[in-house]
């Protein structure tokens, strides 16, 4: 949390920032002497943050004076660096109203003099420190700005162009968040299934010296264990494919895959974390009651997993800007371009027999369901917008559903070729395949049920009067 808050305070100082704001305060983020924050949130705006009170005076000096109040600041204030770095949303007197008037300040919690040493205190204080349901480790805090002297970084009125480089990356950063919960989650849960005895296997005792079997053996702890297996496999090489898109851009300016994850950093995020919280609560199941007993530390991972889903960005949030936003993005070039990448793939191992029957069929199902889902919206959301914004839930989990698809075919196609190599790991390879299988068989389907709720339109969802809830 501390480090990858710096991080993305970096990188939209380092994008959006004068020669002279990028050598005062960059080199000593880097070596993390000085941490990094953002501040959005209001008490009265969460999301809608165009209802933002937060006001920036100009001064003479070219500076501004910062007045308001933000919540739930992570990192906000702590005693691991000797400078915080917050950068402040807050809104220029007389400028446009709404989300078109908010600029974006660089206010650090001491002064930094000309020679680069800290000076004075500046007027930045936390208010309280919130008590919340996990992430214990990470201070969050009501952030006071009490005149305190801040720093345009970017364009006036263009706050949120400079801090979406920050979110963006930041939310690539919470999806591999909830992975990594359920990962650790699921490793648990293989110990204890491994080590836990209770009843006999139904085929046949596997223990047979001792006086139960381990519950590893039952069909039903399998099924859970191979549900959490196969989507922390599959969602590693999803964020791995995300990442090395994000390189191509920052390496080689590829447009096409800055688009591609700019579509993909909602999915990314939103199903990767509502995915990766279930995982923990299944793992936390393969417990039993001392999953639910402190002593064993899985609710941990529930209850640090279940920010994720919020934070950032609730997945809400993250779904509709997928559908109302990113979808029909440089005229749906670049959903066009995903599709694009399932065909060919798909086209260039027709002939591959292994790979045919359990992965490319299953994927082909998924792509047609994805553009199904896709052709939907464009016919019906424009006459109705809440036919499209009501599924829009649905398409982000049937996108990442295709996603995975499409990473476990990739890794299939590997496997089969490690194995024709003779390779020395056979097992390794034996074992991805029969993982990708499940996905296949038993996972991908749901982009089926999630079709299917996105076709039944906005009419069910929004039949009932307020009052009537």
């Amino acid at each position: 949390m501390y480090q990858g808050l710096t991080h993305g305070a970096y990188s939209a100082i380092h994008a959006h920032g004068t020669t002279e704001q990028k050598a005062k305060f960059l080199p000593k983020m880097v070596s993390c002497e000085w941490t990094g924050t953002m501040n959005l949130t209001e008490s009265h705006c969460g999301t809608d943050l165009g209802l933002m009170r937060t006001k920036a005076d100009p001064q003479n000096d070219g500076s501004y004076k910062i007045t308001g109040e933000k919540i739930f600041i992570s990192a906000g204030d702590h005693d691991l660096s000797q400078n915080t770095i917050h950068l402040v949303l807050a809104k220029i007197a007389g400028g446009p109203q709404g989300i078109k008037g908010v600029s974006l300040f660089i206010v650090p919690k001491y002064i930094v003099n000309d020679d680069e040493t800290l000076g004075a205190a500046n007027g930045v204080s936390v208010g309280s420190i919130e008590e919340k349901m996990g992430i214990h480790a990470n201070s969050t805090c009501v952030m006071n700005f009490d005149n305190s002297t801040g720093y345009l970084l970017g364009q006036e009125h263009k706050g949120m162009r400079a801090m979406f480089t920050m979110m963006n990356e930041a939310r690539i950063g919470v999806g591999m968040q909830g992975l990594a919960q359920a990962e650790a989650a699921y490793q648990n849960a293989v110990i204890y299934a491994k080590d836990r005895l209770q009843g006999r296997d139904v085929t046949g005792a596997k223990n047979p010296d001792g006086a139960a079997d381990p519950i590893i053996v039952h069909a039903d702890v399998r099924r859970n264990l191979m549900d959490q297996k196969s989507f922390v496999e599959g969602g590693r090489a999803f964020l791995l494919w995300s990442s090395k898109l994000i390189d191509q851009v920052h390496r080689e300016g590829d447009k096409d895959a800055d688009g591609l994850v700019s579509l993909m950093t909602p999915v990314v995020k939103g199903f990767l974390t509502d995915k990766g919280f279930e995982m923990t609560v299944q793992a936390q199941q393969v417990f039993g009651g001392h999953g639910y007993i402190e002593e064993h530390g899985m609710s941990q991972f529930v209850r640090d997993a279940r920010i994720t889903q919020i934070y950032e960005g609730a997945n809400g949030v993250q779904a509709l800007d997928l559908v109302g936003r990113k979808l029909a993005l440089d005229g749906g070039k670049h959903m066009m371009a995903f599709f694009e990448i399932v065909k060919d793939f798909i086209k260039e191992n027709t002939g591959n027999e292994a790979l045919r029957t359990d992965f490319l069929e299953p994927l082909k199902h998924a792509s047609k369901d994805l553009q199904a889902a896709a052709m939907y919206f464009m016919q019906n959301g424009m006459k109705n917008p809440n036919n499209a914004l009501a599924g829009s839930y649905d398409f982000m989990h049937l996108f990442g559903h295709t996603c995975l698809g499409l990473m476990w075919a990739r890794m299939a196609k590997a496997s089969y070729a490690a194995l024709e190599a003779e390779t020395s790991d056979a097992a390794f390879y034996e074992t991805k395949l029969a993982t990708g299988r499940y996905y296949m068989a038993r996972q991908l389907p749901a982009t089926g049920m999630h079709l299917a709720r996105i076709q039944s339109g906005a009419d069910t969802v929004m039949a009932l009067n307020s009052e009537a809830f």
